[in-house]
């Protein structure tokens, strides 16, 4: 794919017509009587379940561990000192030559070996570049213990959501203290990502990966086919 990114009017034109969408949906809905609206039976709905971590630091970051490295990704720690030389390796073990990076990315993370596509807004990469890139370097938002997911929110260090999902290779960096335990307190910090930013959500559990009905499995299709994942402690 050839075509250039959206730009700022396209920005514009697609909030327009989902401002759009959800007045008409707003406006089918007026008239829906109180007994069939979602308020009551919303409030009913039993939350006996776990909304809290109740686990230590340490036990809820070597069950991320685990259950990323269950998933065939590479994962390990590192600590902040050890962050640019485990990224250098990282990219010379996998032979990154373009790597597609956002533009908040710090200067001191980039391979010297590396080509470096920094995705700037005013001078956003395009698809093609984007197919062309050897892997892709971002931040995150958070991560999930309890499925050993990643989340990206198009925020600090991470760029647009596309940057994740079309070069072949991934290389995500979290802080410990990025990693909560269970899905509803990962919910509840991504609150403000959702409701104030309107920002899509993408989690990551293990590199893409598909299978038919016949259970034959093909990775790479829906995002990157090789994940590597840096817990900086």
């Amino acid at each position: 794919m050839s075509q250039q990114l959206s730009t700022g009017a396209d920005q514009q034109r697609n909030a327009a017509a989902r401002a759009e969408m959800l007045s008409r949906v707003r406006t089918a809905l007026h008239d829906v009587p109180a007994s069939e609206q979602a308020g009551p039976a919303y409030a009913a709905i039993q939350r006996d379940y776990q909304q809290q971590d109740t686990a230590t630091r340490a036990e809820i970051i070597d069950l991320f561990m685990e259950r990323v490295a269950d998933y065939k990704a590479t994962i390990r720690k590192v600590s902040a000192g050890e962050l640019v030389d485990a990224i250098a390796t990282a990219c010379e073990e996998h032979e990154i030559q373009r790597l597609v990076v956002a533009a908040d990315i710090p200067r001191e993370w980039l391979p010297a070996g590396a080509t470096v596509l920094r995705d700037e807004v005013d001078g956003w990469l395009s698809y093609a570049q984007l197919e062309q890139s050897d892997g892709v370097l971002t931040g995150c938002a958070l991560g999930i213990a309890q499925t050993g997911t990643i989340v990206l929110d198009s925020g600090a260090l991470q760029g647009r959501r596309v940057l994740s999902l079309l070069p072949d290779y991934a290389l995500c960096v979290i802080r410990a203290e990025q990693i909560v335990g269970c899905v509803p307190v990962a919910v509840r910090q991504l609150s403000e990502a959702v409701e104030v930013r309107h920002a899509p959500l993408t989690l990551i559990s293990g590199p893409s990966a598909t299978s038919d009905i016949e259970l034959s499995r093909v990775e790479g299709v829906h995002g990157p086919r090789t994940l590597d994942v840096l817990v900086v402690v």
